[in-house]
């Protein structure tokens, strides 16, 4: 419970990392607290961040949110204002906030801009108000905002719990962002927002008849990709992450409407990765729910991966990431 005691207003800053998911979270056995269809594994990704200032006062007469210095109304500031209105409610306050949030990369292209975004709101917020959450609360607090931001609270590589209630839905720590040199290189052949979100796409995600299949077999590839990471088996890492992903898009490809993310630069990068491995190079690929391709592999890789991946049409840029660490208050506000 909350112990707040400001007379007038009350203020936060908290830094979070992007995740990139190696088993996949697509769909839900309740959309309306995001309680996933399957667990999932990821990784934080320290090169992507967002920073969040919340403020309440008692004056303020509305909610507003700002991010990236635009002014949000609609859909995405009704979204944050039915989260905010969860931590006003355990906080039993009834102020209202100003948001503003900063991130380094682009949003709504398949980078998880939504999971580092309600992280980093998560921990601020609870902070304002003087909430006390412990990891596994805030994770659980921090999904009805999005989903894959549970994963967003704890660093290095994370797992997140399917349950069938709220408290039995968090992520946690299984490996500190050091304990396996592993590196994303993410390949940005697209940097607008993509035409369907993921919030929505989760919903259509039991339109496919791809989804059951896909779902019944996620705790075995839990399984697989977890030991894999602990044993830094990359040749069983890299096997269960690009089935996983597959899996994932046979079903967007096949919900109704069908959910076609990829571009034609996406498949040729796929199909390079798997040429490159067959000659050697210990890289593999996974996609988000977007046309961006992740290129996972060691950081005596990256330099060869670049290269390569830079003679391909069509590609935009490219961010090289290690694992981060988890969601952090930050003193000073942006």
């Amino acid at each position: 419970m909350s112990n707040f005691s400001a007379t007038s207003a009350a203020k936060a800053c908290a830094a979070a990392c992007a995740n990139i998911a190696f088993i996949k979270y697509w769909g839900n056995r309740d959309h309306r607290i995001n309680l996933p269809s399957n667990g999932s594994i990821s990784m934080n990704l320290a090169m992507l961040k967002t920073v969040t200032h919340v403020e309440f006062d008692k004056g303020f007469t509305s909610d507003e949110l700002i991010i990236n210095d635009v002014l949000v109304t609609g859909p995405g500031l009704f979204r944050m204002q039915r989260f905010l209105d969860q931590v006003r409610r355990i906080a039993e306050v009834q102020w209202y906030a100003r948001v503003y949030s900063q991130n380094n990369f682009p949003m709504s292209a398949g980078l998880a801009s939504s999971a580092s975004g309600y992280a980093a709101l998560s921990l601020a917020s609870t902070k304002a108000l003087n909430l006390h959450l412990n990891d596994r609360e805030l994770s659980s607090l921090a999904r009805l905002g999005s989903g894959s931001a549970a994963r967003s609270i704890p660093g290095g590589f994370v797992e997140w719990y399917a349950s069938e209630t709220h408290e039995g839905s968090f992520a946690a720590s299984f490996a500190d962002p050091d304990y396996w040199d592993l590196v994303d290189v993410i390949v940005i052949v697209q940097d607008a927002a993509k035409e369907t979100a993921s919030s929505q796409g989760h919903v259509l995600a039991d339109t496919s008849p791809i989804q059951p299949v896909r779902t019944k077999g996620a705790s075995g590839r839990l399984a697989v990709c977890r030991q894999a990471i602990l044993e830094r088996d990359f040749s069983a890492f890299s096997e269960v992450v690009e089935l996983d992903s597959m899996l994932m898009h046979a079903a967007m490809m096949t919900s109704t409407p069908a959910l076609i993310y990829w571009e034609p630069v996406t498949l040729q990068i796929i199909k390079s990765v798997k040429k490159w491995r067959g000659e050697g190079l210990q890289v593999c690929s996974t996609i988000d729910a977007g046309a961006n391709v992740h290129l996972l592999c060691l950081t005596k890789d990256v330099p060869e991966i670049q290269e390569l991946v830079r003679k391909i049409p069509g590609v935009l840029s490219l961010i090289i990431s290690q694992a981060g660490g988890p969601a952090q208050i930050i003193e000073k506000a942006p």
